[in-house]
């Protein structure tokens, strides 16, 4: 039986019309004769869904009885013996009543499936079970039905019913989603344009590597090994040597030319994971790589340089590979033609492109060969020579009558070759060439003389020695490959820990020194830097300076070094920086890996200069821009009042103009009205001050909403009458300074009846999400241009929704200011249907349990 076919209809939240698009492509098919049933569908009460229900067969639910209520499922059973063509089966992820045959919905169609009958669902981005947690910690909200990845990968289809959070924001506000009066409660909860448009990212980003996954799968299936260029990529060989920073930077801005096109940066080792590439290098690209923000390193293994790299690229699916003149010389090239010109030959359609640099022609220097074996070991193997091969000796000498030339020699081997395991290629050697003489001399025709009188005997000494040089430099070599796997296996692994204890929040810069003094045993390891008018910035914090020219960047350990002649142990880095460690002198081949750490120093270093830098520039440059729009926006709005103020005490104290009892009010109530106003001018302009002087007193202590807000509405009357107010008796306290808050709401609430139409007043709503508690005032004005959002908290500016006349614009910005200092976030978001809303979020002084959370799930 050929198995069913599963089609998923996935959207990033509720509402974006998944239901509604499987049932239009049910009417299609049934349209186009195929047998289409309705197995499960939800409607929610939407008209618009339930009347695309009506035309198509609906298989009736099954009845189920649990704890003495009555619950409505699917039944399986009835669809397998109904046998349709197609079944709809609404919100995969469903959990089924208790004591059923399946746990999960999912599996209910997993029976469907076996039984041959395709299958239209639909799936939430929230339900997939690797993103659990993902959303919980967008929406606060934790997804108790979910489904494994797995199963969503299988479908042979998924399609993505998209719509953006505004326009899904709006098709809720209509009513098309939920019954009106759950509306605002969703919209300030689960439906916030934050968590909408996360959602909506996650579902994009999931289902492109879907997609990817889709097309590797097709390529593999059908032995496509061409390339399709769904996408630019940009691969650059890495050599190890010191060309490959310029390779980089050139592959980097092709990539940016291509708009977005991804860079991969790739080396090639032996598969013996042994290399004669510098590992400083290759940490300094690779550093350089990252730093670029868009590139990833690789390595992959593989004897012929140019087939591994043209395999990377074929299976990254790549478009150009990037490559580096060849630093061989002419003699060279006329015997080989070298990895580019191979390359470039077998790269088909891939584009191969090479890049000058400062070392071409400049030759390679071959690696130092490594001793493999200790000096103690190497005795061991002379001293084992000496002693069998004279017994050996004695021993054929006296059986010479038994025995053969050819068991002789046979016997003389067996020694070689167990000195050249001992001791290694050099005792070897020795015993090779000694053997052969004590065999010439005592074993071989004329006896006691230096001389062969048979060809045959010369062949059997010179096969001999061949052989016994041939197996003492295999030993040996695999002695030294042997020393520098071991020595490879520890530097990786010392990286691997710097890198690890960097990804877990350590300081990047004490951190790897404190790695490199564990890793080589010192008993303090420090960064010193050379005191030069040059050296940019002021020392770090825990720096100190030095008389003799150096300064001490950071350092670990007991008495670091303040000046390099007290290392055992310096390595220079650039023209300024050193590397001083002290406990013992490092030996030459410690100094390959020591060089990585030295490179990794230096862009910690500087990282943590130019973090340094942009936290001190930031507030001077807010202060400057602060102190320039102030005296901007004073030179009116001070003026303004006290223009007011001072004409009306004029008329009031003129003799010259008679005024009736009714001017007379009128004139002193402008004078109080514009006092007032610069009263609110002055208290404003103050606490601003003290926000950004940090010397704001706040008091926090838990609030009652429902004890500040009617006071905020008492002191707007009667502007504020019409204000409507939706706070739940059940709701937590916030953790709030109470004065704080309230003028942060009278600014609010002011600022949103200034701007509502008289028909629609502004409203008040809160409730709980979590730890958190939202406070929402929503306005129906004119709203604010999303553009301008950062702008209306800046001080003195006055756009959208705030007066271009009245006032320095210091509400918004202040009520943020406020709302930050109380540990709270005050955010601008759009009204559905036109206006603006604006959300203050502050922490609960009681955590509600997790059955009374205030939210939606759905």
């Amino acid at each position: 039986m050929t198995r069913g076919r599963l089609r998923i209809y996935l959207g990033a939240a509720p509402g974006v019309g998944k239901t509604f698009d499987m049932l239009c492509e049910a009417h299609r098919r049934r349209d186009r004769g195929t047998d289409v049933v309705v197995g499960l569908i939800e409607t929610h009460g939407r008209p618009r869904t339930a009347a695309l229900v009506d035309g198509l067969e609906v298989v009736p639910r099954r009845t189920v009885q649990y704890r003495g209520a009555t619950f409505s499922e699917m039944d399986v059973d009835a669809i397998v013996a109904r046998k349709p063509a197609v079944v709809l089966i609404d919100e995969l992820a469903h959990t089924n009543v208790p004591e059923g045959r399946n746990e999960k919905r999912w599996q209910d169609v997993a029976e469907l499936l076996d039984a041959g009958i395709d299958v239209l669902s639909t799936l939430n981005i929230q339900h997939l079970e690797s993103l659990n947690d993902v959303v919980e910690t967008i929406t606060g909200v934790a997804q108790r039905e979910t489904v494994p990845d797995a199963v969503v990968r299988a479908a042979e289809q998924v399609e993505l019913v998209d719509m953006t959070p505004e326009a899904l924001r709006r098709r809720l506000a209509h009513g098309n989603v939920y019954s009106p009066e759950k509306i605002d409660a969703a919209l300030g909860n689960y439906f916030r344009v934050g968590n909408l448009t996360a959602l909506r990212e996650l579902a994009l980003l999931w289902l492109a590597d879907k997609v990817d996954d889709q097309l590797d799968r097709y390529r593999a299936d059908h032995g496509i090994t061409g390339l399709w260029e769904t996408r630019e990529r940009v691969v650059v060989a890495l050599t190890g040597g010191p060309e490959g920073g310029t390779l980089i930077r050139r592959a980097a801005r092709i990539a940016d030319r291509m708009k977005g096109a991804d860079l991969l940066a790739v080396h090639v080792t032996r598969s013996d994971g042994l290399t004669g590439a510098s590992s400083a290098h290759l940490a300094r690209q690779r550093a350089l790589l990252e730093g670029l923000g868009n590139g990833s390193y690789h390595q992959v293994v593989g004897e012929d340089v140019p087939t591994a790299l043209l395999d990377f690229a074929r299976a990254e699916n790549a478009t150009l590979l990037v490559l580096g003149a060849s630093r061989r010389g002419r003699l060279a090239h006329m015997l080989d033609p070298g990895i580019g010109v191979t390359t470039t030959a077998m790269s088909g359609p891939i584009d191969v492109l090479t890049v000058t640099h400062e070392q071409v022609a400049s030759g390679r220097r071959l690696p130092r060969p490594t001793r493999g074996l200790t000096v103690r070991r190497r005795l061991a193997g002379v001293l084992v020579a000496v002693v069998l091969l004279p017994l050996l000796t004695l021993l054929l000498a006296a059986a010479r009558t038994t025995l053969n030339l050819t068991s002789d020699a046979l016997a003389f081997l067996v020694v070689v070759v167990a000195v050249a395991l001992v001791g290694g290629l050099l005792p070897a050697s020795l015993a090779a060439v000694g053997g052969s003489l004590l065999l010439d001399y005592y074993l071989v025709p004329p006896m006691h003389q230096l001389t062969i009188a048979e060809r045959n005997n010369l062949l059997a000494l010179l096969v001999f020695l061949a052989v016994a040089a041939m197996v003492s430099g295999v030993v040996d070599l695999a002695a030294r490959q042997t020393s520098q796997a071991v020595r490879a296996s520890g530097e990786a692994e010392m990286l691997s820990t710097l890198a690890g204890s960097v990804l877990r929040g350590e300081r990047a810069l004490p951190a790897l020194l404190e790695r490199v003094r564990e890793a080589f045993g010192m008993s303090s390891v420090a960064l010193l830097e050379r005191a030069t008018e040059g050296v940019r910035g002021p020392i770090p914090p825990g720096g100190e300076s030095d008389r003799g020219g150096w300064q001490v960047v950071d350092g670990v350990g007991p008495d670091p070094c303040r000046r390099p002649e007290e290392a055992d142990t310096v390595l220079p880095v650039g023209e300024s920086l050193a590397l001083a460690l002290r406990g013992r002198p490092l030996a030459a081949a410690d100094r390959r890996v020591l060089i990585a750490f030295a490179a990794q120093a230096a862009v910690a270093l500087e990282q943590r200069r130019l973090a340094a830098e942009a936290a001190e520039a930031k507030p001077l440059a807010e202060v400057d821009r602060t102190r320039t729009a102030l005296l901007a926006a004073v030179s009116h709005d001070l003026r303004s009042p006290l223009a007011s103020a001072s004409a009306a005490v004029a008329n009031l104290r003129s003799d010259d103009v008679t005024l009736t009892d009714d001017e007379r009010t009128e004139l002193l109530a402008l004078t109080d009205e514009s006092l007032e106003r610069l009263t609110r001018l002055v208290e404003n302009l103050l606490d601003m001050s003290r926000l950004q002087a940090g010397r704001l007193s706040v008091f926090p202590g838990p609030v009652g909403l429902d004890d500040v807000i009617p006071g905020v509405l008492k002191d707007l009357e009667p502007a504020a009458r019409g204000v409507a107010v939706q706070v739940s008796d059940d709701l937590p306290s916030a953790y709030a300074d109470p004065a704080l808050l309230e003028r942060v709401l009278a600014n609010l609430v002011a600022n949103a009846i200034r701007f509502s139409p008289p028909d629609q007043p502004p409203l008040i709503a809160a409730s709980a999400l979590g730890d958190r508690i939202e406070l929402r005032v929503v306005d129906r004005g004119p709203g604010l241009p999303r553009e301008h959002r950062d702008q209306v908290f800046t001080p003195f500016q006055r756009l959208g929704d705030t007066d271009n006349e009245i006032g320095v614009g210091l509400g918004l910005a202040l009520s943020r200011g406020l709302t930050e200092a109380m540990g709270g976030t005050l955010i601008p978001e759009d009204t559905p249907g036109g206006g603006l809303t604006m959300v203050v979020t502050l922490p609960a002084a009681e955590v509600p349990a997790a059955g009374e959370r205030h939210g939606w799930n759905r």
